[in-house]
């Protein structure tokens, strides 16, 4: 797979200021890596070689279903049930693994062409972004007018900056991460306990004011289990 398909300027996805600007990264690379497989990337023998290696999620199955050119599905599909023909029933390959653990899974049900390319595409624009953070002071101000920040991404960060960032921008920039965490959480909170009082038979009827929080539980669920 051609590495500028998932080369993405840092500040591209961090000049919206909505929402998580590691879920708009994510979703990004995934969206263009879909795109990439059910276009003519499908013919390239490279790719076939390992999507048939490899496979696809449901997740992403069901992404790639949806999109126009099922004939690119369906050539993938054929060429990757061919291969598991010659592997499967053998126990080669799919479901033996290095570890005791490993073999008890088969990889079949655990390995997705997306999922990778999306894993090594966010480790290396993710470095990028902490390089950005220590050398630019306009990135320190961009980063910290972000609304928020999820909290699975609040702890990716804090866990990827002790080893991928200078030491002495490490505690500012845990700091900037915490306030747009905790600021959102804060928010949050709020609005999903305003949902709860909207029940009391005191707050109905027409002019009943539900302020933010009539799509709090699904904000609230999306930062605690955001992919």
């Amino acid at each position: 797979m051609r590495e500028s398909i998932l080369t993405i300027p840092v500040t591209d996805i961090f000049e919206p200021k909505c929402g998580c600007p590691i879920c708009r990264l994510r979703d990004t690379l995934e969206q263009r890596t879909v795109e990439y497989i059910m276009g003519a990337a499908m013919m390239e023998p490279d790719v076939r070689m390992e999507t048939n290696k490899l496979g696809f999620c449901k997740t992403h199955f069901e992404q790639m279903r949806a999109c126009k050119n099922r004939l690119s599905l369906a050539l993938m599909l054929q060429s990757h049930l061919q291969d598991m023909q010659k592997h499967i029933f053998t126990r080669k390959k799919m479901f033996e693994g290095k570890t005791t653990k490993q073999k008890k899974v088969s990889a079949v049900n655990n390995e997705c062409f997306v999922c990778s390319k999306v894993d090594w595409g966010m480790s290396r624009i993710l470095v990028t972004l902490f390089e950005m953070y220590v050398q630019q002071r306009d990135f320190r101000d961009l980063f910290a007018q972000q609304e928020m920040l999820c909290l699975p991404h609040y702890d990716l960060l804090v866990s990827m900056c002790t080893e991928n960032m200078d030491k002495k921008y490490q505690k500012q920039f845990i700091d900037a991460c915490g306030e747009l965490t905790s600021k959102y959480l804060d928010t949050l909170e709020a609005d999903v306990s305003h949902y709860c009082k909207m029940y009391d038979y005191r707050n109905t009827g027409a002019n009943a004011d539900w302020g933010n929080s009539k799509d709090s539980i699904e904000r609230a669920i999306k930062f605690l289990t955001t992919r």
